[in-house]
């Protein structure tokens, strides 16, 4: 005997009918499709493709873009454009190397030398890839590009090598 309060051995009392009506053949209906209108109360205005008020995909109007710009406003901003590459514009953030920036690059090249990238500085000795990594940078030869992102969703691309490290 249990004292769980269920009189039986195993644990919480095993009286469910396993053979009554369940989930047979005849439960679900071939030909129904859950994406298809139905043309109920809510779904009036949806059902000849105007949602919110505006005819066009998520109630977007038909020259507005899915981000929620339109196209005459997409055009106008030009570097706004996310994912824009743009090598000869003029930069906008600091030439500096933040410390931050060269956190992640020391350890992403010591990494790549840990792992037998070739070293692009001659060695007096070093043996230690973060030492190795830091005479690299000394040096600028570290072969690596940053990535700035901007508020407006652009980004700007800079080498190590034009930063200026201290």
């Amino acid at each position: 005997m249990s004292d769980d309060g269920y009189g039986g051995g195993g644990g919480g009392g095993d009286d469910y009918d396993y053979g009554g009506q369940g989930f047979g053949e005849d439960a679900f209906d071939e030909n129904y499709d859950a994406l298809a209108a139905e043309g109920g109360e809510g779904e009036a205005g949806e059902a000849n493709g105007q949602v919110n008020g505006y005819d066009g995909a998520n109630g977007a109007e038909p020259d507005q873009e899915p981000n929620g710009e339109s196209s005459q406003q997409q055009e106008a901003a030009g570097a706004g454009l996310q994912g824009e590459r743009q090598p000869n514009k003029v930069r906008v953030t600091t030439p500096y190397l933040t410390k931050y920036e060269r956190a992640r690059v020391l350890g992403t090249r010591a990494l790549q030398i840990s792992m037998n990238a070739p070293v692009l500085v001659p060695l007096d000795g070093e043996t230690d890839a973060l030492q190795i990594a830091i005479k690299e940078l000394s040096q600028r030869k570290i072969p690596l590009i940053i990535r700035r992102y901007l508020p407006d969703g652009s980004f700007e691309d800079w080498s190590v090598s034009e930063l200026i490290s201290d």
